[in-house]
């Protein structure tokens, strides 16, 4: 992902909770079919909203910790925080038009 970040334990609050910038956070695994179709639409978002959205990704296989702290029950699931709150949830594959609507509002 090249203009995303990764969503650890150690970076979630500095790079979401403290974020200036809206942040919207893919939850995601290697083995969810789901979350690998709608990866490409994140990463494009990613850089076509480069310097004012930060799109981030939470591995759960790896970040259980924070997908435990959300809820997260079925990936690929997307949140949407802004000011350090959070503002918007998606469950499920969606098309690129319908990810971008979760935030370009807020951009």
């Amino acid at each position: 992902m090249s203009n995303g970040i990764t969503i650890t334990n150690e970076n979630f609050e500095a790079e979401v909770l403290q974020s200036p910038a809206p942040v919207l956070i893919d939850f995601w695994a290697d083995w969810c079919g789901p979350c690998k179709m709608i990866g490409p639409f994140i990463d494009q978002l990613a850089e076509e909203y480069a310097g004012r959205i930060k799109i981030g990704k939470v591995n759960v296989d790896e970040q259980g910790d924070i997908a435990g702290k959300h809820g997260i029950v079925s990936i690929p699931t997307l949140i949407v925080y802004k000011d350090g709150q959070q503002v918007r949830q998606k469950v499920g594959a969606a098309p690129k038009r319908d990810i971008e609507a979760l935030f370009k509002d807020l951009v």
